[in-house]
């Protein structure tokens, strides 16, 4: 049965306003409420339609009146927070993030009229180590939790939607575990970090990643929302890159620093906006995460548009570069032919010094 009344959390951030955007185009549902502590630009108020815009904060009890008056069926939760920089603060954003979702799940258990929640997760809660496998599944867990910030918030509110699924087993929910996003119009720490002109890598590591375009993210929370799925789901592009490529495609310079002085280049970034660093992004910046989209290609039923190599050119068309991409490639290819033809010669000079091996006649009389 498709949804009658939805209430979207985070509407005032893009994915989560082009989400109710998407759903107030869609005649069959009755009512879209969006909510936010602040309101929606101007821009964006015009993209949500006859979506109801109510200011109120989920860390509030009062949003339970929301649900409850409105006779919602369908809660979507996107009001979590990836950066302590947009949510005034680390203990702000752990407010926000757990205890706000603690709240809203408490007013979805009252409310008899929910049937149905929707949780915008994240593939951090697999964390990132050196001793991980090489793609995730949904049955899996991290091999090293995490510890703090965005990727352990996201662990506990799953934890929550875990305990508020055996309480209300009525209820339909779907947790989608979304790879990193990028494209031209969503903000992430990715995007951040690869706006850098100068972009700081941990020397000796060149990390795996698995990009979500904004569009095919787009789709899926779509799909989640009017569709029957209830589950976890992993949800990220076909196909990976090396660190290294991703950063060389967009035209930036990378620069190798030990990994003990990123905290000190961190710091220096957040001063200037570029990327809020925390200690499981840097991480993540080492190790790198991949995850397996079986279960989101064959029981979901949706397969990606973009691959992640696609959706990183999609991204690049709005980015200038700093260097030429085709530069890059030519220094690096250049490169290349010195090392082989230095290889090459002393491989050369190392057979000639070889010793030659005994003539049979000798080797007879040392075996006699």
């Amino acid at each position: 049965m498709p949804p009658a009344v939805v209430l979207v959390t985070g509407v005032s951030r893009w994915l989560g306003g082009a989400l109710a955007a998407e759903l107030a185009a869609d005649p069959t549902i009755e009512r879209i409420i969006g909510v936010d502590t602040v309101p929606p630009s101007q821009e964006m108020l015009r993209r949500l339609g006859r979506t109801e815009f109510v200011r109120a904060d989920i860390r509030n009890p009062l949003i339970g009146k929301v649900i409850t008056a409105a006779s919602v069926d369908t809660v979507v939760h996107m009001n979590i927070s990836s950066s302590p920089a947009n949510a005034g603060g680390r203990t702000p954003m752990k407010e926000l993030n757990v205890i706000g979702t603690m709240q809203l799940l408490a007013a979805c258990q009252r409310a008899q009229s929910v049937r149905r929640v929707v949780l915008k997760s994240t593939s951090a809660v697999y964390g990132a180590s050196s001793r991980d496998p090489a793609v995730f599944t949904e049955a899996m867990q991290a091999r090293r939790v995490p510890s703090g910030g965005f990727a352990k918030d996201s662990v506990d509110i799953e934890g929550y939607i875990r305990s508020f699924s055996r309480r209300r087993p009525d209820t339909d929910v779907a947790v989608l575990r979304f790879t990193n996003f990028i494209g031209p119009r969503i903000d992430s720490l990715l995007t951040g970090f690869f706006r850098m002109p100068v972009v700081p890598t941990a020397l000796g590591y060149d990390a795996r990643v698995q990009l979500l375009h904004e569009d095919d993210a787009l789709a899926v929370l779509v799909r989640a929302t009017t569709g029957d799925f209830s589950g976890t789901v992993n949800v990220g592009g076909e196909g990976t890159l090396l660190l290294s490529q991703a950063i060389r495609r967009l035209g930036r310079v990378q620069v190798p620093v030990p990994t003990p002085a990123l905290g000190s280049v961190g710091r220096i970034s957040r001063r200037f906006g570029f990327v809020d660093y925390s200690p499981e992004q840097m991480r993540f910046l080492n190790f790198g995460r991949v995850v397996d989209t079986t279960v989101l290609r064959t029981e979901f039923g949706y397969t990606p548009r973009y691959t992640t190599a696609s959706a990183l050119d999609d991204y690049a068309r709005t980015v200038r570069p700093v260097v030429s991409p085709e530069l890059i490639d030519s220094a690096t290819g250049g490169l290349r032919r010195v090392v082989d033809r230095v290889g090459s010669t002393a491989d050369a000079v190392g057979d000639r010094l070889r010793p030659a091996p005994p003539a049979p006649g000798l080797r007879a009389v040392r075996d006699a």
